[in-house]
């Protein structure tokens, strides 16, 4: 299967029932819609689809699962914390479907100054298992943390790594990071991860977007995406300025209660029928569904009307 990152990779919210264990038909109905919206690829078992709070088997399962339903490629989280631990995830995410793997940073990177070897022979154990690797720079807020640019060379040298997606949430470092990848002997596509300046991230040098809001408004995004490659500014940017307005909500602080608002928006527009996430997240409250429902209101998706954006 080609691999094309160049476009929208959602990365996908989970169902939950209300004991925090998997909806496997509310994500079958889930992937099925989201597959119909145009994306180029699907992120699962990532911080969106709560990954961090899944056992090693259910994200085997998830994978499975969504593998089944979409023929579409599967970027999988592999999350740690140690290599063996990782290998072993490439391994049975490997088997299960995956086409391609997003690496987490670990634990084992924070430090100051980060040993380059580190992350260069974890990265190097996951990729002989013979899938193409992305790497991630994540901002420390959703428990990343941003690396030093000879670091990000040294990584990008492994033989497997295809792409970074650069979520530092941090303009000036997305841009730093665009130069030092334009500097490398062989091409590795810039994958915005920065959900609060996605149509900016293209203007800036992303060929493509994985991420997190990518899990609702996704044709719109795939749509602005596509003005935007094409030349139609104008169109790109009337349309960025709806997709941005609703991110900017499911985004503000706390910035961790991203993951429900996303499962809160989708319910609103009757995509999902609940949005339970896994203890210890938690709902939110009424009032701020209120808010989340006027403002898909605001940008045209709860009605057959014109967006109010300008």
């Amino acid at each position: 299967m080609a691999l094309n990152l160049n476009g929208l990779v959602p990365a996908t919210v989970l169902p939950m029932h209300a004991d925090g264990s998997i909806d496997e038909a509310g994500l079958r109905s889930y992937i099925a819609w989201i597959a119909r919206q145009g994306p180029v690829a699907l992120a699962i078992n990532v911080d969106t689809g709560e990954g961090p709070h899944l056992t090693h088997d259910e994200k085997i399962r998830v994978l499975r699962v969504v593998r089944e339903v979409t023929e579409l490629p599967i970027v999988a989280g592999i999350a740690g914390p140690s290599t063996d631990a990782a290998v072993r995830q490439a391994r049975d995410f490997k088997a299960a479907g995956a086409d391609a793997l997003l690496v987490f940073p670990i634990p084992a990177y924070l430090s100051e100054p980060l040993d380059v070897r580190i992350p260069v022979q974890y990265h190097e154990a996951i990729a002989d298992v013979g899938l193409p690797l992305i790497l991630f720079q994540l901002q420390p807020a959703l428990g990343g943390l941003n690396y030093e640019p000879d670091t990000i060379r040294a990584m990008a040298s492994v033989d497997g790594v295809v792409a970074i997606k650069e979520a530092s949430f941090d303009a000036r470092r997305f841009v730093e990071t665009a130069q030092l990848l334009a500097s490398l002997p062989r091409p590795i596509t810039l994958l915005t991860g920065n959900d609060n300046f996605i149509l900016e991230s293209f203007i800036l040098g992303a060929t493509g977007a994985l991420i997190g809001f990518g899990a609702v408004m996704t044709r719109q995004q795939v749509d602005m995406i596509d003005a935007w490659t094409e030349d139609r500014i104008d169109d790109a940017r009337a349309i960025g300025r709806r997709v941005q307005r609703l991110a900017d909500v499911v985004f503000t602080r706390p910035v961790g209660d991203y993951r429900v608002r996303l499962k809160e928006c989708l319910c609103i527009l009757g995509v999902l029928e609940a949005a339970h996430v896994r203890k210890p997240l938690l709902a939110i409250s009424d009032a701020e569904r209120a808010h989340l429902a006027g403002v898909l209101t605001e940008v045209g998706l709860l009605r057959d009307t014109a967006p109010t954006l300008a």
